[in-house]
């Protein structure tokens, strides 16, 4: 079984950890199964968010009683201290639990630091010292902000989207986190969807002794598969490499990832998805993404304002209007039965 530390946290931990995002679109009955049941097989690190509506709630339901046995990772997307210990209160209640292994700022703008008229690290050192927290991480989707944190030595982990899509900057940005003795996550491990081999995406990261990827897990299917890897690992053959080539030039220049920080949209265009479309009906099941309702919320786009605001957020920098105005176009000419 392979194990990664976190950094200077010293928690160690199986290479496999459970993303709790996607349990908020599912039952607490079937969340708390599949959370108990990745437990039972040797995962033991949690990650979840306040924004993750009820994934908190869940999540805290599962390891009830059994507190001591798993790490629990959470988040706040707080921009000031009042907001953060209203955050972090709530997700305690939502956990019942009285502290957190791994306490994050969830994706800020900026890297938060002391005397940054924020107060929002003096409010996590607090915690620290209250015992409220463990450890101080940060996640975030800009390279900027990352290797700020990096550097700055304030902060335990970095949380940033790794997979094979990665760049060179990317790959750079994981040893630098090595040389600074911050444990790294790798979020978007998946792609957000748009990477559907399991085996090739696990191969891939098992080459960085120091990274812990966390697989966001909604269905039994997709928990299995993982933990099928933990006794019988892929390994990075001719025919895994050539499956993470084709991808990289499929999806290489400018796509929607699906972080859904561009969200929401003034008109109620649900941008994670629609931008992405075109990728999507090709790579996954295409009956999900021909229904009534996915056409109508690609109809939607055509009521889009262009008034920049998703573009704005975009933390990749995309042109999101036109993104989703060829994505539409697209999707009516498959529609027509143009083109496939």
């Amino acid at each position: 079984m392979a194990e990664v530390t976190l950094g200077r946290t010293g928690i160690t931990v199986q290479k496999n950890a459970f993303g709790a995002l996607p349990i908020q679109r599912i039952s607490k009955e079937e969340a708390v199964r599949l959370l108990r049941k990745a437990y039972e097989y040797g995962i033991t690190f949690f990650d979840t968010a306040r924004y993750y509506t009820d994934s908190e709630e869940k999540v805290g339901e599962a390891f009830l009683g059994m507190r001591e046995k798993v790490y629990i990772a959470t988040k706040t997307g707080a921009v000031d201290a009042e907001g953060f210990w209203r955050d972090l209160e709530t997700s305690l209640k939502m956990l019942q639990t009285d502290y957190i292994d791994l306490y994050q700022f969830h994706n800020p703008a900026f890297c938060p630091k002391p005397e940054d008229s924020t107060g929002l690290y003096e409010a996590m050192l607090k915690a620290k010292e209250k015992g409220m927290i463990r450890h101080i991480g940060i996640t975030n989707h800009r390279l900027k902000v990352a290797h700020e944190a990096v550097e700055s030595g304030l902060y335990e982990t970095l949380q940033f989207p790794f997979s094979y899509l990665a760049t060179d900057k990317d790959i750079a940005l994981v040893e630098e986190s090595r040389k600074a003795g911050m444990g790294f996550i790798a979020m978007k491990a998946l792609s957000g969807g748009l990477i559907t081999n399991s085996a090739a995406a696990y191969a891939y990261l098992a080459q960085y002794d120091n990274v812990l990827p966390i697989w966001g897990v909604q269905r039994e299917r997709e928990l299995d598969e993982f933990l099928c890897y933990i006794d019988n690992p892929p390994k990075l053959n001719e025919t895994l490499s050539a499956v993470i080539e084709q991808d990289r030039k499929e999806l290489s220049g400018d796509f929607c990832r699906g972080c859904g920080y561009c969200m929401p949209c003034p008109v109620g265009i649900e941008i994670n998805n629609c931008a992405r479309m075109s990728l999507m009906i090709r790579r996954a099941p295409s009956a999900a993404q021909l229904t009534e309702e996915m056409q109508a919320k690609m109809k939607k786009i055509e009521d889009c304002l262009h008034c920049g605001k998703c573009r704005s957020k975009c933390p990749y920098g995309l042109d999101t209007p036109a993104l989703l105005e060829k994505n539409y176009k697209d999707y009516c000419e498959i529609l027509a039965g143009k083109v496939c």
